[in-house]
């Protein structure tokens, strides 16, 4: 979050200065879709806006200031995550958006949530980590299977996020019947610990800082996903993959938890122009952002460019594309 805060500061400061700085070079805002606060998209998504931001008046990448495109205000915004950011960045009301791999394909193909209503402007900049499944439960409760949330009060996600997309279509095919409560993480995490949730789901960057939170004040259990269960999860889903969380990523979680995720990834829209998002492609992998990222999160540090197109299934944008085929990664 002390990114965020810098690069808040660093762009006001800029903005009071443009009275004594030439204009000869233009500003331009850059909104990223990210999520909840108490989740891993929104201080990612800080991140990157920090990496990819060069205020007007500020020091260039060779003399020790920032990397990013030159004239470029970089701003994370929060909202509900995945489809919100994907409707937004279709209609142009975001510039650009962290969404999952699922959304992201089925709103380009206009598939699930999506079916009718293809996000057909769309485009990738990047894959960046894969964002692991939570079903979290309160402290000492134990599950045999999912089929024992059977009746009990859910935390489904937030209306508008891929989680909530995956999780109803996880309990339709178990035939699992519960009270859903469509809830962001920290209100999930607070319900569970006031006693109001049996159960809450929620998929991201390991660890949430909603959930570390909650295991200081009052702990919790992570649901252990059978085998048979992860494989039944990819065969409906097959964006979700057999993963694990492992013990010590949140300090009282001292097991393995065996899960699935997805892939998020970095869109933006067809419309945004070459030369942008080329800029911010370049500058989202140069050496200073590595830093920042390795850094600033420690969900960051996945973040590489060996795997940027790595479970891409929707087109690349043509500026991002242009860097890749520099690198050798695209023909």
């Amino acid at each position: 979050m002390k990114y965020l805060g810098k690069l808040f500061a660093t762009a006001l400061v800029s903005l009071l200065a443009m009275g004594n700085v030439a204009q000869a070079q233009d500003m331009t805002f850059f909104r990223i879709g990210t999520g909840g606060a108490g989740g891993t998209y929104f201080p990612i998504g800080g991140l990157i806006a920090n990496a990819i931001s060069s205020p007007p008046g500020a020091r260039s990448c060779e003399k020790g200031g920032t990397c990013g495109v030159p004239g470029l205000i970089a701003i994370a915004v929060s909202t509900n995550a995945s489809v919100f950011n994907m409707n937004a960045v279709q209609a142009g009301n975001l510039e650009a958006g962290l969404a999952g791999g699922q959304s992201v394909a089925q709103g380009y193909e206009g598939t699930g949530k999506f079916k009718g209503d293809k996000k057909d402007k769309v485009r990738i900049i990047a894959n960046l980590y894969p964002e692991d499944m939570h079903l979290v439960l309160p402290k000492g409760t134990k599950m045999n299977s999912l089929k024992d949330l059977e009746g009990k009060s859910v935390g489904v996600a937030s209306a508008g996020s891929g989680t909530q997309v995956s999780v109803k279509m996880i309990l339709k095919h178990y035939g699992i019947s519960v009270k859903e409560n469509e809830l962001g993480l920290n209100q999930s995490a607070q319900r569970l610990a006031d006693g109001q949730l049996d159960a809450f789901f929620y998929a991201g960057g390991t660890p949430f800082a909603a959930l570390i939170q909650l295991g200081s004040q009052k702990g919790f259990e992570l649901y252990n996903f059978s085998a048979s269960e992860r494989k039944e999860i990819n065969k409906i889903i097959p964006y979700y993959v057999e993963s694990k969380i492992p013990a010590g990523t949140y300090e009282t979680i001292g097991y393995d938890v065996a899960t699935v995720a997805v892939n998020g990834q970095l869109v933006t829209s067809i419309d945004q122009p070459t030369e942008l998002i080329y800029g911010i492609t370049k500058a989202l992998w140069s050496k200073k952002t590595r830093s920042l990222l390795d850094k600033g999160h420690s969900k960051g540090k996945a973040i590489q460019l060996e795997t940027a197109l790595k479970g891409v299934l929707i087109p690349v944008h043509p500026g991002a594309e242009k860097f890749y085929k520099e690198q050798g990664m695209m023909k």
